[in-house]
């Protein structure tokens, strides 16, 4: 694990990632983890492993939706390996 990372996944360093790298105009991370206690992958502490990610910008426009998604996954990929577990991506249009 990158030693720049916190031990546990949070949405402000989730945030901070996929803002470096896309610059998004739309962004939302959301810590849905407490309503997963006790499901598969949850760490019993009710933060950390259940996020909901709403993002929009330049970088996903014109790609489909499973290169939109490879692209958010491959940017959190340290935090999916210090136990994110579960992400559910939702791109968004920004009006222009």
């Amino acid at each position: 694990m990158d030693p720049h990372l916190p031990a546990i996944p949070s949405a402000e360093a989730l945030t901070a990632a996929l803002n470096a790298a896309f610059a998004p105009t739309v962004l939302q991370v959301l810590d849905e983890s407490a309503a997963h206690a006790g499901h598969a992958g949850a760490n019993g502490l009710g933060y950390g492993t259940h996020f909901r990610v709403r993002i929009g910008g330049p970088a996903f426009a014109g790609r489909s939706r499973v290169v939109q998604h490879r692209l958010v996954y491959d940017a959190l990929r340290p935090f999916i390996d210090a136990g994110l577990h579960a992400l559910a991506i939702e791109i968004v249009n920004p009006a222009p």
